[in-house]
């Protein structure tokens, strides 16, 4: 069996070994695992069950990363990708008042779009198309727009009917566990200590079990049902017109999101030749055919993981690394009594607050604020555009509205500075179909 293994990933080519592949797959899994916890709060918001997205979660994120193993031999770990599963929530279930099964519909369909082009040129063009500046604003929007679900969810900020949002009650227990779970995590990032997220949620969980702000509720069981969410999508009510924007937005953020994503992972692994990836089509396309799969289970668009570099930083080369990340996430699916517990809301004057699981919200949304300094500030054309996406994205808890006004914005400027020939075809002519969306649709 070690020997199948050596010779179907090539060890020796790579210069690793079986026991390098196991310590780079188990870290990356220990890093990048908080998304078994995040994920079924987040799409629980949207009424989905609990239960159903961690089993949807745990099985798509190992079948991805199965098919990157084998297709593509890297150590790129994939599952539900933070933004998106905001976007899929809170812009298009409760801000557009849309069921989480048609969501899923028009998810589905911005995957299979992904997999049908995965194998051709197409996506190097889209990729192209958006200006850099708007690249890179849009990642921080949506970092913004996390740290702002995780401010709400800590507790340290509330609503508030003069000011719309005000500081949070800093004497009730909930928020204080919050802000001792963020420092905590911030204290391990800034130590380099891998496994820093979920090392501050086992501490918070502890903390809110001592003081009694949840309840033991043991910690294997079950592996929780899939039926709740399994093909429950809705994919006839996704097929309008009124729905185009949404697939595209979907489709919009795992094409940038993962290509951005392999691209850093290809350059710490050493894996790009001649500024490509080799066998990036076979990447992708474990990409897509996650997503696809996740949206019939009952998850949101599954990706690439940055929190890849960690187990690559730790000897991870090749595929082998994926099989031992996949492997722990079907064990975890034993675990949902403890999903339970770090996902238990605690009353706060009629608001429920999550003390446990926000901070790490707050600490990814923070990661991706660092793409803020390759925007061109000192071009007015390129800034604004990309401070008005940036911006409305937590303002409008919307990712679609600061994707808009950011093309928008961005082929006003250009038109009326003789810069309209610079504007790629695509942006001005999704900027146009964004204006007749906000005159006739809303």
């Amino acid at each position: 069996m070690l020997t199948f293994l050596e010779k179907i990933f090539d060890l020796k080519k790579h210069q690793t070994c079986l026991k390098q592949e196991f310590i780079g797959g188990f870290t990356t899994f220990v890093t990048m695992s908080y998304i078994i916890f995040v994920q079924p709060l987040i799409l629980s918001a949207a009424g989905m069950d609990k239960g159903a997205v961690m089993t949807a979660t745990c099985l798509a994120s190992a079948l991805a990363m199965l098919i990157m193993a084998f297709t593509a031999n890297y150590p790129f770990a994939l599952a539900p990708a933070m933004g998106h599963n905001v976007y899929f929530v809170f812009t298009v279930c409760l801000g557009m008042g849309l069921t989480w099964q048609t969501a899923l519909g028009a998810n589905f369909i911005s995957g299979m779009i992904f997999l049908l082009i995965s194998f051709w040129g197409f996506r190097e063009k889209l990729i192209t198309a958006v200006p850099e500046s708007l690249k890179n604003a849009i990642a921080v929007g949506i970092g913004f727009l996390i740290t702002l679900i995780g401010l709400e969810w800590s507790g340290l900020v509330k609503a508030d009917p003069g000011t719309l949002i005000s500081l949070g009650d800093l004497h009730h227990p909930a928020p204080l566990l919050s802000l001792f779970g963020l420092l905590l995590m911030a204290f391990l990032i800034s130590k380099k200590i891998k496994g820093a997220i979920i090392l501050g949620i086992s501490a918070n969980l502890v903390l809110a079990l001592i003081f009694g702000m949840t309840e033991f509720q043991g910690i294997t069981g079950k592996i929780p049902s899939l039926a709740p969410t399994f093909l429950k999508l809705d994919i006839r009510s996704a097929l309008n017109w009124e729905m185009l924007g949404v697939i595209f937005v979907f489709f919009f953020l795992d094409l940038f999101d993962t290509v951005g994503t392999l691209i850093g992972l290809g350059q710490q692994a050493d894996f790009i030749k001649n500024g490509k990836i080799p066998k990036a089509r076979q990447a992708l396309f474990s990409d897509a055919a996650g997503t696809v799969a996740g949206n019939l289970l009952g998850t949101s668009t599954i990706t690439a993981y940055i929190e890849s570099s960690t187990g690559i930083s730790s000897g991870a080369r090749t595929g082998l690394a994926n099989l031992v990340t996949a492997g722990f996430f079907l064990l975890s699916l034993m675990f949902y009594p403890l999903v339970k517990m770090v996902s238990s809301p605690v009353n706060i004057n009629g608001f429920s607050a999550y003390p446990v699981i926000a901070p790490a919200l707050i600490i990814v949304g923070s990661f991706m604020l660092k793409n803020v300094r390759s925007i061109s500030w000192d071009d007015f054309t390129e800034a604004f555009p990309a401070f008005m996406t940036m911006i409305l994205m937590p303002l409008t808890f919307s990712i679609t509205e600061g994707i808009s006004f950011g093309f928008i914005s961005y082929t006003f400027l250009k038109l009326v500075t003789g810069k309209i020939r610079s504007v790629p075809h695509l942006i001005s002519g999704f900027s146009l179909l964004f204006i007749l969306r906000y005159i006739f649709l809303i």
